[in-house]
């Protein structure tokens, strides 16, 4: 049905020609999923553009040859394209939220594509586009149509994006990580939703993602793509059982696994640079029963060094008129728990059950509504903001998203310098740059990249400056939010091996938050299960994986992406 042949991809550069793609061909039958994998900057992403011919052609240089049938997409006039796109080929792309428009309804942006294309009148795209909402099982269809993105959660904006890309009956679909940063819960439904749309529809898919346990779930073949190539293609299963290069075996071992318990995670570079199999590394990296018993009995021998109690944080939603008390969304709703020192504890849940909020109000960076936290018997909700702030540098945290909390008008080092500043350590900013010059080293980065911006810096790179930056005042107590969610398989197996690392040489105490348990359950040594402001289990790692007592945690078990 689609012939890729020879394609290449180059872009220029101040420097030159940069070769993004470099000649690779494959081919998709009709009905069929091909999976892309492979890291960031491999060239997966580069290369659906292309098949779109939305690459920018002052750019980039596209060699090749890419067949429809019998039709060549390269030599297509540009107005035949434009109707080619949507009708023949479609995509789903990488971001929900830039790719909507922020300043129109989800449903206008939908039926407006719907009439470009076919030609129908606005009453008859409306409704069109309603059945599309319904058909993508969007809730309250007619209510979304109406909606503006930042009204609707991740999930729902990916689901309006699949409407979208499905609104001119395409033959081949493309999508681009559409599932990346999403629940696991969420996307699970969405791989589902996928391969049902294309099982109803007689749909081609290509599907483009870091995640071989996602592409497991959906792809009938496998290209894996490392810096701009094919290094291996075939079928999925057999890919998945026996592969063949280091990199797809790389890429199958940094994934955390839910049925080991390891000291680190293998890496990429493990296999680039040497001769492993998967299994020798693990048994490498394994923790035997004797060193988990030994790190427990020496974990929980100690007193808490921190302690929660009946902490509750509500949110106003009306305001309280004529003495009426006002409807509140709780947010956190009676939470207690205890933190030992040098301990990992993980708090997994959906987006939305309120762990970000629990880890924010434990630092007072949102007011709890009511209840107690104790930091080695300090009550930190009795201190006033000079005192808090004082308090702060034991304990710090590591936000979501490290882009958006980094300065982008700082260069990294600043950023990471302005802690010391605001709680004068050292003696002066020679002294300081001295010390965020180490921090650079002991997070892998170079103290060269100081006077580099944010913008400059991969996903990968920025959260390693971000965990600098929460380390400058030598705490001994960070909550982790969220803080590997964004990155690739292979990045994220560095971070979280990073962090780790951190814990053992510093004698840092965690907690860690995530929606993913497979992360959580590799991470920690206890875990808790939050949903809907509470938290609803609660216990060892291990114990709460092979043996969950709510029907929750048992669907986050189930949503994990196995192979």
């Amino acid at each position: 049905m689609l012939t890729v042949n020879d394609l290449s991809i180059q872009f220029k550069t101040a420097d030159g020609l940069f070769e993004a793609v470099k000649g690779i061909s494959f081919q998709l039958a009709a009905s069929e999923t091909v999976g892309i994998v492979g890291e960031s900057g491999s060239g997966k992403s580069v290369t659906s553009l292309a098949l779109m011919r939305l690459l920018d052609k002052s750019t980039s240089i596209i060699t090749g040859k890419v067949t429809l049938y019998d039709t060549s997409i390269f030599d297509l006039p540009e107005d035949e394209m434009q109707a080619f796109r949507g009708n023949k080929i479609a995509m789903i792309f990488q971001e929900p939220m830039t790719s909507l428009n922020p300043v129109l309804t989800c449903g206008f942006q939908v039926a407006e594509a719907i009439q470009l294309h076919l030609g129908l009148s606005k009453t008859e795209a409306r409704e069109q586009t309603i059945s599309l909402f319904k058909e993508v099982q969007l809730p309250r269809p007619d209510a979304i149509f109406d909606n503006y993105p930042h009204q609707l959660s991740g999930g729902q904006k990916q689901r309006v994006m699949i409407a979208m890309a499905l609104s001119c009956n395409p033959e081949i679909l493309i999508a681009d990580e559409p599932t990346t940063a999403l629940d696991v819960t969420v996307q699970k439904t969405i791989i589902e939703l996928l391969k049902k749309l294309k099982a109803e529809r007689g749909m081609s898919l290509i599907f483009i993602s870091h995640d071989l346990g996602v592409i497991n779930e959906i792809a009938d073949r496998v290209l894996v793509m490392y810096k701009g190539g094919v290094v291996e293609q075939g079928d999925a299963k057999q890919i998945f059982k026996n592969p063949q290069h280091a990199y797809t075996k790389g890429l199958l071992a940094c994934r955390p696994s839910v049925k080991l318990r390891l000291k680190k995670l293998p890496v990429i570079a493990d296999f680039i640079n040497g001769d492993y199999s998967v299994e020798n590394i693990r048994r490498e990296y394994q923790y035997t029963k004797d060193e988990l018993s030994n790190r427990h009995k020496k974990l929980y021998s100690q007193a808490p060094l921190f302690k929660v109690e009946n902490l509750s944080t509500w949110f106003p939603v009306t305001a309280e008129i004529f003495g009426q008390s006002k409807k509140v969304i709780k947010a956190v709703d009676k939470v207690s728990f205890e933190v030992y020192p040098g301990e990992t504890l993980g708090l997994v849940g959906e987006s939305g059950c309120g762990k970000t909020t629990l880890g924010r109000s434990i630092l007072r960076l949102i007011e709890p509504t009511a209840g107690n936290l104790y930091f080695e018997g300090t009550d930190l909700c009795s201190l006033n903001k000079s005192d808090m702030r004082y308090m702060r540098r034991d304990i710090q945290i590591i936000f979501q998203d490290p882009y958006s909390s980094l300065n982008p008008q700082l260069t990294v080092g600043q950023s990471i310098m302005e802690p010391l500043q605001v709680h004068r350590l050292y003696q002066n900013d020679t002294q300081r740059k001295k010390h965020v010059s180490e921090l650079l080293e002991r997070v892998n980065l170079l103290p060269e990249h100081f006077n580099r911006y944010p913008h400059e810096f991969s996903g990968g790179q920025r959260q390693r400056v971000v965990i600098a930056r929460a380390l400058a005042l030598q705490p001994r107590f960070i909550i982790c939010d969220e803080s590997v969610s964004a990155l690739d398989v292979s990045v994220q197996a560095q971070v979280l091996n990073l962090i780790r690392e951190l814990q053992q040489e510093l004698n840092l105490t965690y907690i860690f938050i995530s929606h993913d348990l497979s992360v959580i359950k590799h991470i920690s040594d206890r875990m808790m299960v939050m949903n809907k402001g509470r938290i609803v289990e609660m216990g060892d790692s291990e114990q709460i994986y092979n043996h969950p007592q709510q029907e929750y945690t048992k669907g986050l078990i189930d949503a994990i992406p196995q192979f």
